[in-house]
């Protein structure tokens, strides 16, 4: 591990009327803030069953508050002692408040003579929202029971009391033990060579948000792919993860010669099984990755492009709340750009920029107009409906403007510096604009107005002059889509032997949503699409020949939304059958067929698809 004294030195602390402002938690870090967290916890696979212990280290910012109040959802909580600083332990009284749907049980700790910690006694619920139980049949080598966290966005306090706020940032070490030959990891770092003995020590130097608390146990393998990362993945996955990844100290080196020395010194992936909800998740030193991305080519390894850019904007710069999310999101999406182009070349980075703004350009309309700011008001949006498109694709849009205007040199030396003034800090919208115009517009004058900067962050839509990368590639695919689809090209004759991924993803996002029957069927044919083991592909085929009214794919279909689970290529699929009743009544079958290997986000996610196309 590499230590980086002058990151260290960026720790600044938000004003404490920020740190109140969460609409998403009920801590007050006005009165007493969480530093460091402790972990003692057992993994009950039988009982699906975290169970331990978690003991909070505490700064008491009011000499006058009566209590602290901690973010919980679901947990059975058996006994709270505060300890002195001697460590002795002594009852406190708590009140757990009832559930709310959205944030969960408020947990108030009566604590008036403020111990320098709380340990609390608990469990979590088989249901929890951040974690996921996986039978041995439900995972890839079929061996052993699997278990996993996704704590972002709201979720880590179903799994640990603690304050859930992104503004709210501390360090943790972790005992956990486990049935033996099951290997446990979590968002630290983690030995490759740890011995299979049921007994798992962690330790994470640096202050992170809850979101990025993260552990997973399992029957999992480790390869090296490079001095500072490895692959771990179930033992049949794991080799065909390391060749896809084998390229991640190539991505590290490029995103360092970008923004500056990597903080977290190891970069591990770990592949799950097929029901994580999400493509990714930028836990540090650690990210946990959907296995849909290992299609053989290294064609969807922006994937980790993507999670490694977090380790500079996300984890070591941090949105306040998750309004502000798009700092987290349209940064890293933009610097996941750059390290594509470094890495793979200008055009793969311009064809996936260009797929983003097309898909964004598509939909953005259909959002309430609240949706469609970077900066939306924060009332009436839940934390996970903060994670959308606006964030990543237009926040990303927004950067790839400013690059444009200033210059990529200038432009990059601001990014540089922003990373390392706020390294290991949780801002909000308003600061990193403070910072913007202080130390972009106003020492290069002229480039652009500072009104339009806050047009894109403070307005609905996309405005009008942002600008889009080209790529001829795209330009002969759209001329091939239109003469397919007007009938002066067969779709044998479509020249798509060399398409990439991305390729075909842009062919058919831009097909009509309900295409002609005729066309579908012929494509088909000529390139045998259905079956595909390309998930980008597929979701993006099934959803259309659905649409179009084929029968015939119904039942592959079926196959790719209930064979995986992460939610951006499962959901669409779901869409496209909910349309009509008899694909409606065919998904609900699906459903219920699936529904126990789903994560409990996952679950919730189509439910409401199928609620929504049952109450028209």
């Amino acid at each position: 591990m590499r230590v980086i004294p002058a990151l260290a030195l960026g720790a600044l602390v938000l004003p404490l009327s920020a740190l109140a402002a969460d609409p998403h938690s009920y801590a007050q870090p006005g009165q007493v803030r969480v530093t460091h967290l402790d972990l003692e916890l057992a993994v009950d696979f039988p009982h699906k069953a975290l169970e331990g212990q978690a003991t909070l280290t505490l700064d008491w910012k009011n000499p006058k508050a009566p209590s602290l109040v901690l973010d919980t959802r679901d947990l059975k909580i058996a006994k709270v002692e505060g300890l002195d600083a001697a460590g002795r332990a002594t009852a406190l009284k708590f009140a757990l408040a009832p559930r709310d749907k959205e944030l969960g049980s408020k947990l108030t700790i009566q604590a008036p003579r403020h111990p320098a910690k709380v340990r609390i006694a608990y469990a979590t619920v088989p249901a929890a929202s951040g974690l996921q139980w996986l039978t041995p049949a439900q995972t890839a080598d079929k061996k052993l029971p699997f278990m996993f966290s996704q704590s972002e966005s709201i979720h880590a306090r179903s799994w640990v009391p603690l304050q859930d706020s992104p503004a709210i940032r501390f360090t943790y070490s972790a005992h956990v033990t486990a049935p033996k030959d099951v290997r446990v990891v979590m968002s630290a770092l983690n030995d490759a060579r740890h011995p299979l003995d049921g007994d798992f020590r962690f330790d994470q130097p640096h202050p992170i948000p809850s979101y990025l608390l993260a552990i997973a146990a399992g029957d999992i393998a480790v390869k090296e792919t490079g001095p500072r990362s490895a692959v771990y993945a179930e033992p049949s996955v794991a080799g065909k993860a390391a060749h896809e990844f084998e390229d991640t100290e190539k991505l590290i080196e490029a995103t360092e010669k970008l923004y500056g020395p990597y903080a977290w010194g190891r970069y591990d992936i770990l592949v799950l099984p097929p029901s994580f909800p999400y493509g990714g998740m930028e836990n540090p030193n650690m990210t946990f990755a959907t296995p849909t991305v290992l299609v053989g080519d290294k064609s969807l390894v922006s994937l980790v492009s993507h999670e490694l850019a977090h380790s500079w904007s996300g984890n070591l710069v941090t949105a306040a709340s998750w309004r502000d999310i798009w700092l987290n999101e349209g940064f890293t999406t933009y610097v996941q750009g750059r390290i594509t182009e470094a890495v793979y070349g200008k055009v793969l980075a311009d064809e996936e920029a260009l797929l983003s703004a097309r898909a964004l350009q598509k939909s953005i309309g259909q959002m309430p107009a609240n949706s469609q700011k970077l900066a939306p008001d924060p009332r009436g949006v839940g934390a996970d409906d903060s994670l959308s498109d606006v964030a990543y694709d237009k926040g990303s849009w927004f950067l790839r403007t400013l690059e444009q205007r200033f210059g990529r040199e200038t432009f990059d030396t601001w990014l540089k510096a922003y990373f390392h003034r706020h390294a290991f800090t949780s801002i909000t919208t308003e600061q990193m604009l403070d910072d913007m115009k202080a130390n972009l517009f106003d020492t290069h004058p002229g480039k652009m107005d500072w009104a339009q900067a806050k047009a894109w962050v403070y307005q609905s839509g996309i405005p009008a002059d942002a600008p889009l990368p080209t790529s001829a590639r795209f330009d002969a695919i759209d001329k091939e889509r239109a003469a397919f689809l007007a009938g002066t090209l067969d779709a044998s004759e479509l020249d798509a032997k060399g398409w990439n991924t991305q390729e075909w993803m842009y062919f058919l996002d831009r097909l009509p949503d309900a295409p002609p029957l005729s066309k579908m069927r012929q494509l088909d044919a000529a390139w045998h699409l259905t079956g595909t083991p390309n998930a980008e592909i597929g979701m993006r085929w099934y959803s259309h020949a659905i649409a179009a009214g084929d029968k015939a794919v119904w039942e592959d279909a079926r196959e790719h939304m209930t064979r995986i689970g992460r939610m951006y290529l499962t959901l669409p699929v779901y869409k496209a059958f909910a349309a009509t009743p008899e694909g409606l009544a065919y998904a609900k079958a699906a459903y219920a067929r699936a529904k126990d290997g789903y994560h409990p986000m996952t679950q919730g996610a189509i439910e409401s698809i199928l609620a929504k196309a049952s109450s028209k």
